[in-house]
């Protein structure tokens, strides 16, 4: 470890983490619900969730080329400051019943949640590469404090209201509070992250300019980690941001999707720092596997588990098990990379998994809307059994023997 103060820094990132924890509930729970309020349009529902996730990917990998050029933490903090201004936006598209200022508002929002999601990658490049997804996890286990917002803060908010768009219109605006609360606390991350990556004893020395992208993915191991993060992430987030919906389309309340999405986010960080070791022991392509086969169960489980406590466990699973593949596969990105390389490598992987997850988004509510969740579950589950069936059978193959830079 350098003489850096990387505990504090990681603590700042992960209360950062805590804030977009806060708006990133918001929008799962209430993306579908509020462009079909505001347009009356049933059959789109699947397009909020797609807005949000297409934004973020047009957004990720310019920030992690910008985040090589200028650091870390300026782009962070245009990210906080962009997610305001997109909750606000969204609050007033509400009230006068404006669609395309909805619209407008939730491509904000969705850029700015894929950019401080990077955060990830700042916090692991702090840690020397032997412990880089045990510091990846305590960045990460920030957001599990903001599992407690849905049912404390928000469940409150829609007690005995109708779903109209007027009345969606201030739970959108309280969005905005938790990324001014994010914004603050990125101003104390000092110095750069990657400053502090750049000094690790081992690490090459960084003068030489960035490899492009297409060499980059060439190299032993990232395809590998691309091919599983990809459909992690994008399962993950094409599920989840459904379950709002599949949730009252099984007869319950609006308020009640809050307690799943939270338990959702407990399964997505609540043992991230169990994770973080316990991937740093069984090796990257092991974890890779196994993460996928969780997610697999976990989506196959939906299509018997109907209540609030059956659907809260099968998120709580799928959360698992993203939580120990997309941690695996991102570590891996930032060992293969120099740092001048790893905001490129790993927004061009958030990228990716953002427009297949908009996707999955967008066609899996029309799959909901017209067959059903039986056909939904189903999709999801293939989706993450193919790429763990791909990795198990590439044993040696699949990632570098190294952790160390490429």
């Amino acid at each position: 470890m350098t003489d850096y103060p990387v505990r504090r820094n990681a603590l700042l990132l992960a209360g950062g983490l805590v804030c977009l924890s806060g708006m990133f509930q918001l929008s799962v729970a209430l993306a579908t619900i509020t462009l079909v309020a505001v347009t009356g349009i049933e059959g789109i529902l699947g397009l909020g969730p797609a807005i949000f996730l297409c934004a973020g990917a047009l957004a990720a990998l310019p920030a992690g080329r910008a985040m090589d050029r200028y650091g870390r933490m300026p782009v962070i903090r245009a990210a906080f400051a962009t997610g305001m201004a997109g909750s606000m936006v969204t609050a007033l598209g509400c009230r006068i019943g404006s669609a395309a200022l909805v619209i407008l508002g939730f491509a904000c929002a969705g850029a700015s949640a894929a950019v401080v999601l990077l955060s990830r990658a700042a916090a692991a490049e702090m840690f020397p590469p032997e412990r880089r997804a045990r510091g990846m996890s305590l960045v990460l286990f920030g957001a599990v404090a903001g599992a407690v917002f849905g049912p404390l803060v928000f469940g409150p908010l829609f007690s005995g209201r109708e779903l109209t768009a007027d009345e969606l219109a201030l739970p959108w605006l309280s969005g905005s509070l938790f990324m001014l609360g994010g914004l603050i606390l990125s101003f104390g991350v000092r110095p750069d992250p990657k400053v502090i990556g750049s000094s690790h004893p081992g690490e090459p020395i960084d003068d030489s300019p960035a490899a492009p992208l297409r060499e980059l993915v060439r190299r032993p191991g990232v395809g590998t980690a691309l091919v599983a993060a990809v459909a992690s992430f994008a399962v993950m987030v094409g599920v989840m941001n459904l379950t709002g919906y599949v949730a009252v389309g099984h007869g319950h309340h609006q308020s009640d999707v809050f307690t799943i999405i939270s338990a959702h986010i407990v399964g997505m960080y609540g043992l991230v720092l169990v994770t973080g070791d316990l991937i740093d022991r069984m090796g990257r392509r092991v974890a890779l596997a196994l993460g996928l086969a969780v997610m697999a169960l976990s989506t196959l489980s939906l299509v018997w588990l109907d209540g609030l406590t059956g659907m809260s466990l099968s998120l709580v699973g799928l959360g698992l098990g993203w939580n120990v593949s997309f941690v695996a596969a991102t570590t891996q990105l930032v060992s293969l990379a120099r740092p001048s390389e790893r905001g490129r490598l790993v927004g061009l992987s958030d990228q990716l998994s953002s427009f297949v997850g908009a996707g999955l988004a967008l066609f899996g509510g029309l799959a909901y809307s017209s067959f059903g969740v039986v056909t939904l579950a189903l999709s999801a589950t293939v989706l993450v059994v193919l790429p763990a069936l791909w990795i198990v059978g590439r044993p040696g193959k699949g990632l570098a023997a190294s952790p160390g830079p490429a």
